[in-house]
């Protein structure tokens, strides 16, 4: 499996870090050949699924998660989401966690991951591109005035 971690610190309060990092749809405004859909809607909660289909025509894949713990920042708490990767391409498990600092807050992302037709020597590879992808998803998330990515 493939582990990575991912720090972020933001002058954004919590909430709108929250907000900015747990927005799926925004999530592939930054990932390239990536489009997300969120059944139901929003807003989030246990129990959410949405989808993020990567590639081109047929070299596309589903990477279907579920939200399986959701607990928004609040009055001074962290605020903790973890999803489950439950694709046919793609499992594991990702979970974003917001710290309210004195100066904003503090994003941690965790991912682990299993891509199948990955051999496990090839994780430290995967994990490697996933800190510099994602990393620079959070970047651009935190960073954007309205999280949208365009500045």
């Amino acid at each position: 499996m493939a582990v990575f971690r991912i720090e972020r610190f933001s002058p954004l309060p919590a909430a709108e870090a929250w907000r900015r990092v747990t927005d799926w749809e925004r999530h592939t405004a930054h990932v390239p050949l990536t489009a997300a859909s969120v059944e139901g809607g929003a807003p989030t909660r246990v129990g959410t699924v949405f989808t993020a289909r990567t590639g081109v025509g047929p070299l596309a894949f589903d990477d279907p998660m579920e939200v399986v713990r959701w607990t928004p920042p609040a009055a001074g708490r962290a605020g903790a989401c973890l999803l489950e990767k439950r694709g046919s391409v793609v499992l594991g498990r990702a979970s974003i966690d917001v710290l309210p600092t004195h100066s904003g807050s503090h994003v941690v992302w965790v991912e682990e991951l299993r891509v199948r037709l990955v051999p496990r020597w090839g994780d430290p590879l995967l994990a490697s591109a996933g800190r510099r992808l994602f990393g620079r998803v959070l970047d651009q998330l935190l960073a954007a005035p309205d999280g949208r990515g365009n500045g």
